[in-house]
């Protein structure tokens, strides 16, 4: 079998000459390309306001592309209000401030993972006994089953970022992004929640894509980093070729050189 045909196979997602300028004028993204491989867990490494929270969130369309496009491997080129739907509906987002509705139990916060599987009309519902295990269930898979109907707001910002996991997991996604998902945590939480959310991708087969900025648990956690900065690519490769010269390309003061980064790299079972 021909290399490229399993390279070819083993894209779940892919970023296409894409680029972000934003309305004041600001270019956050240069044009990128990048492939990512399907059960991966990909780091998006560098400091802020260099640009991968930007490109993160381009990959589900919360940040419109300026030029270029998305594609998956379950529906091609990512077009349309219909498209992106269809693709955010089967990728979970696990955000920085973990996006809770504060008043409403843990278990009401990740049943509303399930409300991009239904019609409006059909959201107005009451969900099925089905959906409600599923969330019981993805609250059990992230500890906090025994918290279920305690308010969100009541929880510390550990727990609330593993009912932020356990409402990405309700949504039976293909993709997990995850954008700062530990950065208002201490590091020791930090690194508990990166490793659940780490094993559980890996039990489930999961594609991620997580930005970070802490170096050692990028080494720790990912298959393949992307460093950026000034909103290119400046590095792309296994965490064993982060050294010291990659690391001051992606958070050194001077302008970084870009580096091709279309390559997939194999995930480790």
């Amino acid at each position: 079998m021909q290399m490229n045909d399993q390279r070819d196979r083993a894209v779940a997602l892919r970023l296409i000459a894409a680029g972000v300028v934003y309305p004041n004028g600001t270019r956050a993204l240069h044009s990128t390309s990048l492939d990512f491989a399907e059960g991966a867990f990909t780091v998006l490494l560098g400091p802020s306001g260099a640009g991968k929270s930007t490109l993160l969130r381009s990959l589900n369309g919360l940040v419109p592309l300026s030029e270029g496009h998305v594609e998956t491997s379950r529906l091609g080129v990512v077009r349309g209000t219909r498209g992106w739907r269809e693709h955010r509906r089967s990728t979970g987002m696990v955000f920085q401030q973990h996006q809770l509705i504060g008043r409403l139990t843990a278990f009401a916060n990740v049943l509303t993972g399930r409300l991009g599987h239904h019609s409006t009309l059909r959201s107005l519902l009451p969900l099925s006994p089905a959906e409600k295990h599923l969330a019981l269930d993805a609250l059990e898979r992230v500890g906090l089953l025994e918290f279920a109907l305690r308010r969100a707001d009541q929880l510390s910002g550990g727990q609330q970022q593993r009912v932020g996991i356990a409402r990405a997991l309700a949504q039976a996604p293909n993709l997990i992004l995850a954008d700062e998902p530990v950065a208002s945590l201490d590091p020791a939480t930090s690194e508990r929640v990166l490793a659940l959310l780490h094993d559980i991708c890996r039990q489930d087969g999961l594609s991620a894509i997580v930005s970070l900025h802490q170096v050692d648990l990028a080494r720790q956690f990912a298959d393949r980093i992307i460093g950026i900065g000034g909103g290119r690519v400046v590095f792309d490769g296994p965490p064993k070729d982060l050294d010291e010269a990659a690391i001051r390309r992606i958070y050194g003061g001077t302008a970084p050189t870009p580096v091709h980064a279309t390559r997939i790299l194999e995930t480790t079972p």
